[in-house]
């Protein structure tokens, strides 16, 4: 199987198109991160494994491939706009902590998450905080260009300019003509912008604001949108192949992003972009406003008052890969029990592989089962038709087992390859059965400390409802919670 019959679904263009990298075989992969002013939720958790399934193809069509995928720490303020609060500094004030022990706490449990879902770890992980530098060259850059100006100690990105030579909106389909239309009576982040869609690339910081850096403008943040168009052209070179991220950053923080670059560098930064869809829950949209927006902890514990019971961590990864990524996934407690049942199903097929009987002759043709898993990958990585593919092997196993069909030693040794290459290497799934509580001592520290942290932070907004049905839920697993002048510790007890 060769690796330009890769497809690519390009949101840039709205079509799937031959995967051609730049500069092959090197591939330059860069993912929105997440913004570490809270515990990441199921969202975030579907968008990396989907970028991860990404990575592990891509690597496995032998292409040398350096994933970037940064931590946003400072400059992303409420609602994503220009105006208010940054996020970690309002959450800082929240906890009575300092910011950066914020960006800590919820880095480190992001990277706790991380690794339940067995995602592979980035090439490099840049922070925004470390590349103010450079984000203030590339202000420096766009100002020289004539696409921003300066007023009251902010730096603004000109839409206006910009749109008289380039497409703002290419990304997202906005319609500058639309935008051009309105006045100044509609601008929206206050009168300091010529045009109400010109956006901040730098904002002048309050006497208040605890995290902020000299700039030839004085004292302030960089722009949310700023962060990524300088690590990912840093790392990745000014045009590089794929820029990955969830539906909901199309507009405006990707469409930002090209409209940065170009405007400092005159050149489109990204070739392929992609982007994942969004969950629902029972058919309505996820969110917190209406009670039903989960945090993986909440799905594996089985806490959320949505839930009937909780799923481990290879159960969701398996749950999310059995829809293509562009497409919405609906959670609901009958698509996760069948999810637990296929997933079960194939890991006792994987496991059958160690006991099946050879012969002398085949009746079973193993490299066109090969071939249709690398077909449905490379027609957009389609992991559910690529499931359905192992599943039709899982058929082959099974008959084997019984006898009515038989395999050489050397076909199944090529069976037990492309399964375990595509079920743990591609799809990045691991086999949970037979293991306990007591069992993974260091996962089990990371996913309870991330549990405790998530009780703390309902204690802290006097959620009692919420801590107290955390600590009954883990009763019920014979995991106990002691609150100490220390902080909380626990117990497993069985």
């Amino acid at each position: 199987m060769t690796i330009n019959q890769l497809k690519i679904y390009n949101s840039l263009t709205g079509k799937k198109e031959h995967f051609q990298p730049i500069t092959p075989p090197f591939v330059g992969l860069y993912v929105c991160g997440p913004t570490v002013y809270n515990e990441v939720h199921l969202g975030n958790v579907r968008t990396f494994i989907t970028f991860d399934v990404v990575y592990r193809y891509l690597i496995r069509l032998g292409f040398k491939v350096r994933y970037v995928r940064n931590i946003t720490d400072v400059g992303h303020l409420v609602d994503d706009a220009d105006a208010g609060e940054d996020k970690i500094e309002k959450r800082a004030r929240l906890e009575k902590i300092e910011p950066m022990e914020i960006v800590q706490k919820y880095t480190n449990s992001f990277h706790v998450v991380t690794q339940l879902f067995n995602l592979k770890n980035p090439d490099i992980e840049p922070s925004a905080t470390g590349h103010i530098i450079e984000q203030i060259e590339m202000v420096e850059q766009i100002i020289k260009n004539g696409y921003a100006y300066e007023v009251n100690g902010s730096v603004y990105f000109d839409v206006k300019k910009y749109a008289e030579k380039y497409n703002y909106g290419e990304l997202s389909g906005r319609k500058i003509d639309e935008l051009l239309e309105q006045t100044r009576d509609e601008l929206e982040g206050g009168e300091e912008k010529h045009f109400f869609a010109d956006f901040a690339i730098w904002k002048k910081a309050s006497e208040n604001t605890i995290m902020k850096w000299s700039s030839p403008w004085g004292k302030g943040v960089p722009g949310w949108h700023l962060e990524c168009s300088v690590m990912s052209t840093k790392y990745l070179g000014k045009s590089f192949d794929i820029h990955g991220g969830g539906m909901d950053l199309k507009f405006p923080h990707h469409e930002c992003e090209i409209a940065q670059s170009v405007g400092s560098g005159n050149e489109h930064p990204v070739k392929y972009w992609m982007h994942g869809n969004m969950l629902t829950v029972n058919g309505t949209k996820m969110s917190k406003s209406l009670g039903n927006s989960f945090l993986p902890v909440e799905l594996i514990t089985g806490t959320h008052p949505l839930l009937e019971k909780g799923y481990s961590p290879m159960i969701v990864r398996f749950f999310f890969l059995q829809a293509t990524y562009r497409s919405t996934v609906d959670f609901s407690n009958e698509a996760l029990k069948a999810a637990e049942k296929g997933y079960a199903r194939l890991m006792s097929a994987i496991q059958l592989l160690e006991e099946l009987p050879t012969s002398n002759t085949s009746t079973v043709t193993i490299p066109k089962l090969i071939d249709n898993c690398f077909e449905s990958m490379n027609d957009d990585f389609n992991t559910p038709v690529t499931i359905a593919h192992l599943f039709d092997g899982v058929k082959i196993i099974n008959n084997i087992k019984n006898g009515s069909e038989t395999i050489t030693i050397e076909d199944l040794q090529l069976l037990k390859s492309h399964y375990y290459s595509f079920v743990f290497e591609i799809l990045g799934l691991k086999n949970e059965e037979n293991t306990s509580l007591s069992s993974h001592k260091n996962e089990m520290d990371g996913l309870m400390n991330l549990i405790i942290n998530i009780r703390q932070n309902a204690k802290t907004e006097k959620n009692w409802a919420t801590a107290d049905l955390i600590r009954d839920e883990l009763k019920k697993l014979s995991i106990t919670i002691q609150d100490t002048k220390d902080g909380a510790i626990w117990n497993y007890e069985k």
